[in-house]
């Protein structure tokens, strides 16, 4: 499709909606769950774009975001050991704890090591083998499966100095505690795309059975989020509940098996935190009693009083999270947190709606509008 046929065809969808949503009876509010649908969205205009009866919120798609203050605050603890070795992502660093960062932490002489993938940990735990080599699990079902991987491999080379410390979540639990949550009002869900590369289409059923709320599993080049907003207007005008597939090329039903039963293999669900949530039930994943000696935490847990008081600020970065409120409504926003400066993880992570919101929020839509 040249660029003339999709800025017609882009057109025709955005006057499409417009038309079925004037038969809804009230502005109808869909949510994207997935941080690279909301940079997507922000860097395509695809916001200003539709007409003022259709409304997007970002959610709590973003896996450095919903960490809470507690893991990063463990995270640095472990981190100022002598004895060990913290490996993560780099967007991981200037993420505020309760009083500090692990950016802060690695400047105060702890050994924190950016990785490209987890297995890259499993290099660094053999050439130092006096060292707990840490590394920071963070992410939803898209990583998981690396991470477990990661703990097979390091079985089946007897490394015994590799450790995780576990944050990984699960989005459809979320979704149905975002459902509960009497300030979230939502039409509808954008399904994320690389969650759902490995887990397939069937996980959201339930909850858009029981809430009687439909999604729609998207890709992200604007026009095939146009077409998911489309398929969502028509479910929510028709007063239809369903999972819909706009990213069938990639997206299977059954979705990516092995990589389920690697992830099945070291992790169970349990209750966990989100940031701006609380305990969310058996919405992260936690490794089975088989592999606890690869979790840091059981291994080697901290003392009593080793994690700092929370901290409170002004920063609302919990309810971006829920869709409560959008950026510009944190008094913190573009004066005291900013990308160069974050007080939030929402401003510090690239897929952060907070950091998305300044940089493109005032954006034209790609077509020209």
């Amino acid at each position: 499709m040249d660029k003339k046929t999709e800025r017609e065809f882009a057109a025709r969808l955005v006057e499409e909606i417009r038309r079925m949503a004037e038969r809804a009876d009230h502005k109808l509010r869909f949510m994207e769950v997935c941080g690279t649908h909301t940079v997507a969205i922000f860097r395509s205009g695809i916001r200003q774009m539709l007409p003022e009866s259709v409304e997007l919120v970002s959610g709590p798609g973003c896996p450095v975001c919903v960490t809470p203050d507690d893991y990063m605050d463990k995270a640095i603890a472990y981190a100022r050991r002598p004895d060990v070795i913290i490996t993560t992502f780099g967007d991981m660093l200037k993420v505020p704890g309760s009083s500090s960062s692990l950016g802060e932490a690695k400047t105060d002489g702890a050994d924190i090591r950016i990785v490209y993938s987890p297995m890259d940990s499993i290099r660094i735990a053999q050439e130092n083998p006096e060292k707990r080599v840490v590394f920071l699990a963070v992410g939803f079902e898209t990583t998981a499966p690396t991470a477990a991987a990661t703990v097979l491999a390091a079985e089946q080379q007897g490394l015994d100095n590799l450790f995780l410390l576990s944050a990984q979540k699960l989005v459809p639990p979320v979704m149905e505690a975002l459902l509960q949550d009497e300030e979230v009002h939502v039409d509808g869900f954008i399904l994320p795309g690389h969650v759902s590369v490995v887990t397939g289409t069937g996980i959201y059923k339930p909850v858009v059975e029981k809430y009687h709320v439909p999604g729609v599993i998207t890709g992200f080049e604007p026009i095939q989020i146009l077409r998911a907003l489309y398929r969502l207007v028509r479910q929510a005008v028709n007063h239809e509940a369903r999972v819909e597939n706009e990213y069938e090329d990639v997206v299977r039903t059954e979705g990516n098996p092995v990589s389920r039963r690697i992830t099945d293999t070291v992790y169970e669900p349990v209750d966990t935190n989100w940031r701006g949530m609380g305990v969310v039930p058996l919405s992260g994943l936690r490794m089975r009693e088989s592999y606890a000696r690869f979790d840091i935490e059981r291994v080697v847990p901290l003392p009593a009083g080793a994690l700092p008081a929370p901290k409170k600020t002004a920063c609302r970065c919990g309810d971006v999270l829920r869709g409560v409120v959008t950026p510009p409504a944190c008094p913190l926003f573009g004066t005291a947190c900013v990308p160069t400066h974050a007080v939030g993880p929402c401003m510090v992570s690239v897929e952060g709606v907070c950091a998305a919101w300044f940089k493109y929020g005032r954006g034209r839509f790609i077509y020209g509008k």
